[in-house]
């Protein structure tokens, strides 16, 4: 029997990896303001490369995915990632950015597809699974922590481009976790399919299970929570320096809180959800979100923000609207163990792929809205945005949950004849 724990190690640093470079995107959307002096609308181009990469990948490999194996896909994607960043600081420029986020969105579609069909091979029933996915997101967002504080740790105001030096460190996480992923034994003799099916029939097995009505309702709650939760990751550095008037490095590590809210919301969530109703604790949480949003924003409207020179004498809004990443914090990681938890181990890679796929999307597109009111009508319009969502998101939820309590394992196992 091979060693479970090492196997869930390996996850956890891989995701970690990824997580620092993925979300270091609304760092690097205000940086490159001021590097490069690209307008807010430019900048938010960076989440479209990192988000449509993964669209794309997961799209073309999400299929393949049990042919190529878990292992491989993540060790070809840390490979990348590891060099790309390695030569970040020394052919820099804003273009070179956007390869960086295009390698690392590539990069985590294989990862994410390969991590989310890992779990299925190493968890015994569905309440295992649900809560390993839960620490597994939270940790996700540990690496999100500790990238903020990473990146402003490199941010000299006098040296515009010091902060590109915070590559070589990513890249020397990236081939750790490389070499600790090559040395780790995984069984996936489970996922042995027919050598003989033809390629495109597999592409045809994926779009059969997104047009199940509880499949489709499910990619229309992540579309919806990615947007949201995108809408205000990559921009709330953006919104700490120009509406709240925050120096650069303090505008990014105070970002951080969204990040350590949204790490303990998880790991919370990863406890309470053995015990309470899911979809009771997930729509309290949007309408305790909704209600941060109004009551966070009219106080950044109202701070006093001149002279402010650290987290002693920052603003109360800075502190409290990042708090909206404890409640939607077990959103994500829930409604997508219930979807996975419902198919058989072998359908997981292509649901995972849609997963992914949906998720980038959302992504793209929270942030290009974000990123074009911000800069027409204002961060705090940009915020108050979020509301809409929000309120979408309640409502697909609910029915998420009446057709997910139906008996539909026998139409979903019945995708591509087997």
């Amino acid at each position: 029997m091979q060693s479970y724990w090492k196997v869930k190690l390996s996850i956890f640093l891989n995701y970690f990896v990824f997580a620092i470079l993925l979300n270091s995107v609304g760092t690097v959307i205000l940086q490159v303001q001021h590097t490069y002096g690209v307008s807010e609308t430019s900048a938010s181009i960076l989440e479209a490369f990192k988000d449509l990469s993964i669209a794309g990948v997961s799209f073309l490999i999400a299929s393949y995915i049990n042919r190529l194996g878990y292992k491989n896909a993540m060790l070809v994607a840390l490979g990348f990632n590891a060099l790309v960043c390695l030569l970040m600081p020394s052919i820099h420029s804003f273009g070179m950015t956007k390869v960086v986020f295009a390698v690392a969105g590539a990069g985590f579609a294989l990862i994410k597809v390969s991590v989310y069909g890992t779990i299925g091979l190493v968890t015994a029933d569905k309440k295992e699974h649900i809560s390993l996915m839960n620490f597994i997101e939270s940790f996700f967002m540990v690496g999100i922590l500790a990238g903020y504080f990473i990146f402003s740790g490199f941010i000299d105001e006098s040296a515009p481009t010091a902060w590109l030096n915070v590559y070589y460190v990513l890249g020397s996480i990236a081939l750790i976790a490389f070499v600790l992923l090559l040395t780790t034994p995984l069984d996936e003799s489970s996922l042995k399919i027919d050598a003989a099916k033809p390629f495109l029939e597999d592409f045809a097995d994926m779009f059969r299970l997104v047009i199940l009505p509880l499949v489709l309702v499910f990619v229309i709650c992540a579309f919806t929570y990615v947007l949201i939760e995108q809408s205000i990751m990559s921009w709330l550095p953006t919104f700490n320096n120009k509406v709240l008037h925050l120096p650069n490095a303090l505008s990014i590590q105070m970002a951080s809180l969204l990040a350590i809210a949204t790490a303990v919301g998880r790991f919370l969530a990863g406890v309470l959800l053995k015990k309470l109703n899911w979809l009771f604790v997930l729509i309290g949480c949007l309408a305790i979100s909704a209600a941060l949003v109004v009551i966070a924003l009219p106080l950044a409207q109202n701070a006093a923000t001149s002279g402010v020179t650290g987290w002693g004498n920052a603003p109360l809004a800075a502190f409290i609207f990042p708090m909206i990443g404890l409640f939607l914090a077990p959103i994500y990681p829930a409604i997508n163990s219930l979807i996975l938890s419902s198919l058989p181990v072998n359908k997981h890679g292509l649901m995972s792929g849609l997963i992914v796929i949906f998720s980038a999307l959302g992504g793209t597109t929270g942030s290009l809205i974000t990123g074009y009111v911000f800069e027409h009508y204002g961060g705090q319009t940009a915020f108050y945005f979020s509301l809409i969502p929000i309120g979408l998101l309640i409502v697909v939820l609910i029915l998420f949950s009446r057709l997910q309590g139906k008996n539909v394992t026998l139409e979903i196992n019945s995708v591509g004849g087997h």
